[in-house]
């Protein structure tokens, strides 16, 4: 807790906890891979001092107002300080000496990763702290049952670890790995009872059942309510709208009123897609850059306008429409050849042999808005309706398509292709929507659509049948949204800057960059003594439980040793909950980091101290003490080496170079002054350094200029942030919800220099004097539309291949404004 108040900026993936707190204050639902305990208690401290939702987190570095940051600091840090005295007392109730419990409690203490971690607004501490509570707990209750099993005090310790065990795994999914360890033990426990000839089958009844309901059944009801509290809090609509499906979205104050069941020629639809979290079949007045340069067709996953389509026939003869206001009413069945009309822009859905904008391959044909107002189109306008199924109860819906009810498949009739969608972004030219082809060998489960709402056709009567989705129950939202976030964590695969194989962690062969700003630096690295103390403990025991069973191959006796088989089974113990800690890491293919080592180090660190008290075990206890001491000294010297990048205080260039004990620590040593005298401490929330032009004595009064330059380091160096491999949050899958939205009504037109014309226009190829460039592969009758201005909210510029913000402006603005604002002062000097 020591100067937790510093930085007073976000850190690391702050970016995604604290605005999670946010969401929940402002109650707007959204999505996350983690379950909600530890944000939800982070949230709680946030509210309780205050916190008014408003703060965005949205970048590392950005200066925190109005946010009682400190106050959410504390949650996850509390819990880290919390974790050494559970540490300690479960060593004591595996029956490890005082002095082997103090060296456990000091290792963890003073373990650089751990206290960094704990610092800020993270996941991490309260999933080592409910797994060493899980541990602790089990440990009270193993000896409980050891001796007097079904008493008030087995039951005791028996309910709370299935609550602790509901608790971890209500943190991260990690924490699953803590409830395989407590299995692996009752399992084992479960079977050696059944051995003992002293126990009925009946008392082992009993024993079953306690555990099964303590340890299965208690954590999964602790689990559910975690999320049944998420539900009732963030009962509003938000940015994880777009992941859910649409009954799900109807119990967040974003319901759809009732629609038309019955589906005709003339009837005004929105189309959904039965997959990818089922997006609107959606066009806007922006045309595709390359390709055919017609209109885009994308897939949108909110309510607007630009979804709205208008079914018309296709027939042969001349395509004469179907007076659809006067004539009987007909509907669309199986095998119908329609058009869809998009009622905003007066644009056919079409398709042609031309590729796509990004799956730019032969069996996948462009998808486009064709045509113009009274123009009747062409035979590439033309789907053929394929009833794939309907609702069970309602037969008509297979026969016929109705609304919610229907689920088809869209034939072009030209090419024999399918409407298709799939979970690939187009670029900031399509405001980054779903891609909409025709594909030739369309797997059908992407190919699938149905009708969410359709208009009152003017031949249905006023008490026509009208549907609604249903209103799912707490058990469909749950059921639901664990499935969107097992897909969604499983999709973590893109490459991060920081991330680390699991093979890599043991040996600490590289940090995460938290934090660079001011010329500090906060990174995430382990206490290479304690680290690799661990890492031998954890080696050194598999060799010689080796040892120890090809010994008893040859007949020894050595597990008859009774001190010998005590160790065994302490080590055996802790050493089992490392391997499920560390192991199943290799079978993932998403995005690691070394902070999911921590709870595998957690087990490694008792291992550890396990192993001193065997190894000392026939010393006196005063040599025993001294040892640990001069272990203890070791780990806090190391600790105070690298204490500078967990609290982010002043380093100098050559203490941090000397620090780099592996060429793999990438740490931020340019960033640091020469000297320690040239450091001086920030204020919190400083003001933006500035430039001063005038205040001379008799002179016009001084004028500060705003200075975006960094400033300058000893040695004539100007950059307080690293430029390469910077501090970088991991990857938010589901923040790719919140999509840019071409607007359905008219802008205004701005009026734009002819500079910023002149850009515009250029990054559209092929295109003379801002007007795009014709397709000749389908004629166009109307004249050349010009496209409408930016969506409502301007897209921030990427740099290629990063997620780096382009800075916006030359490196020497500052420079250039107070040459501006010196020649408005001093206009008889030039300017100079």
């Amino acid at each position: 807790m020591f100067r937790i108040s510093h930085p007073d900026s976000v850190v690391f993936d702050e970016v995604h906890f604290g605005k999670f707190a946010g969401r929940y204050i402002k109650t707007r639902y959204f999505v996350d891979v983690h379950p909600p305990l530890a944000k939800l208690l982070i949230t709680a401290a946030a509210f309780l001092f205050g916190f008014d939702g408003e703060f965005d987190f949205k970048e590392i570095g950005k200066e925190f107002v109005n946010v009682p940051y400190v106050a959410m600091r504390m949650v996850p840090a509390t819990l880290g300080v919390a974790t050494i005295p559970l540490a300690y007392l479960t060593l004591r109730g595996l029956d490890c000496k005082a002095s082997t419990a103090l060296l456990a409690s000091l290792f963890l203490t003073f373990e650089n990763g751990l206290v960094t971690q704990s610092r800020h607004i993270l996941l991490d501490s309260p999933l080592v702290f409910f797994t060493a509570l899980t541990i602790f707990l089990f440990v009270g209750f193993s000896n409980e049952d050891s001796h007097r099993p079904f008493s008030e005090q087995w039951w005791t310790w028996l309910v709370l670890t299935g609550l602790s065990l509901g608790a971890v795994v209500s943190c991260k999914w990690v924490g699953l790995f803590t409830i395989a360890t407590v299995g692996v033990c009752t399992v084992l426990r479960l079977w050696l009872l059944l051995g003992d000839s002293r126990v009925s089958v009946r008392k082992w009844s009993r024993h079953f059942f306690a555990r099964a309901l303590c340890l299965i059944a208690i954590p999964i009801l602790f689990y559910m309510t975690m999320f049944e509290i998420h539900f009732l809090i963030l009962g509003s609509s938000g940015d994880g709208d777009a992941f859910m499906s649409s009954e799900f979205r109807q119990t967040l104050g974003h319901g759809m009123p009732d629609t038309y069941a019955d589906v005709a020629i003339g009837s005004q639809i929105t189309i959904r897609h039965v997959n990818t979290q089922g997006g609107y079949l959606h066009s806007h007045s922006h045309n595709y850059p390359g390709g055919s340069g017609q209109q885009q067709i994308t897939l949108y996953p909110h309510r607007d306008e630009n979804n709205l389509w208008l079914v018309l026939n296709a027939t042969a003869d001349n395509y004469p429409q179907y007076d659809y206001e006067h004539q009987p009413i007909e509907y669309i069945k199986h095998g119908s050849r329609v058009r869809l009309r998009h009622i905003v822009t007066d644009k056919a859905l079409h398709s042609h042999d031309v590729r796509p904008p990004v799956s730019d391959v032969d069996f996948q044909n462009e998808v486009s808005g064709y045509g113009m107002t009274g123009f009747t189109g062409d035979l590439n306008d033309d789907w053929i309706v394929e009833i794939e199924k309907g609702d069970r109860h309602d037969k008509e819906s297979s026969k016929r398509v109705k609304t919610l009810r229907t689920h088809f498949k869209l034939r072009h009739f030209m090419t024999g292709c399918y409407l298709f969608s799939h979970s690939v972004k187009l670029p900031e030219w399509a405001f980054d929507q779903q891609e909409v082809t025709c594909n030739k060998q369309a797997v059908k489960a992407n190919s699938l659509w149905y009708v969410e709402t359709a208009s009152k056709h003017p031949q249905l009567p006023q008490n026509a049948e009208r549907v609604n989705y249903k209103i799912p129950g707490f058990l469909s939202k749950f059921w639901e949204l664990q499935e969107v976030m097992w897909t969604t964590n499983s999709k973590l695969t893109d490459r991060h800057v920081y991330d680390s194989r699991p093979w890599s962690w043991p040996f600490l062969r590289r940090g995460i960059n938290f934090w660079v700003k001011d010329h500090r630096q906060i990174y995430l690295i382990g206490n290479p003594f304690v680290w690799w103390s661990s890492t031998a403990s954890v080696i050194t025991y598999v060799l010689v439980r080796g040892f120890l069973i090809l010994r008893a191959k040859r007949g020894y006796k050595d597990l008859e040793n009774t001190k010998l088989v005590k160790y065994d089974v302490l080590c055996g113990f802790l050493f089992t909950g490392y391997v499920l800690h560390y192991l199943p890491f290799f079978l993932m293919s998403r995005q690691l980091f070394l902070h999911h080592y921590f709870p595998a180090l957690y087990f490694a660190i008792l291992l550890t101290s396990a192993v001193f008290d065997f190894a000392t075990s026939t010393l006196r206890p005063r040599i025993r003490l001294q040892v640990a001491c001069v272990l203890i000294i070791i780990a806090v010297l190391t600790f105070d080496k690298f204490s500078s990048l967990v609290y982010g205080s002043p380093w100098t260039r050559s203490k941090c170079n000397n620090a780099v004990w592996i060429k793999t620590w990438d740490f931020a040593c340019r960033e640091f002054y020469d000297e320690v005298t040239s450091i001086q401490l920030p204020t919190l929330n400083k003001s933006v350094p500035g430039a001063t032009i005038g205040g001379e004595p008799g002179g016009r009064a001084a004028v500060i200029v705003d200075d975006v330059v960094d400033v300058p380091v000893a040695g004539g160096e100007t950059s307080t942030m690293i430029s390469l491999g910077g501090a970088e949050p991991g990857q938010d899958v589901f923040a790719q919800g919140e999509i840019k939205e071409a607007k359905s009504s008219q802008p205004r037109p701005e009026v734009v220099s002819s500079e910023e014309n002149e850009r515009v226009v250029s990054v559209v190829g092929g295109s003379v004097e801002g007007i795009p460039e014709v397709s000749n592969k389908d004629f166009t009758p109307n004249t050349l539309q010009q496209e409408e201005s930016s969506p409502e909210k301007p897209p921030e510029q990427v740099m290629p291949e990063s997620g780096h913000r382009k800075t916006e402006g030359p490196l020497d603005q500052a420079e250039v404004l107070a040459n501006e604002a010196a020649h408005e002062l001093y206009p008889e000097e030039g300017g100079a």
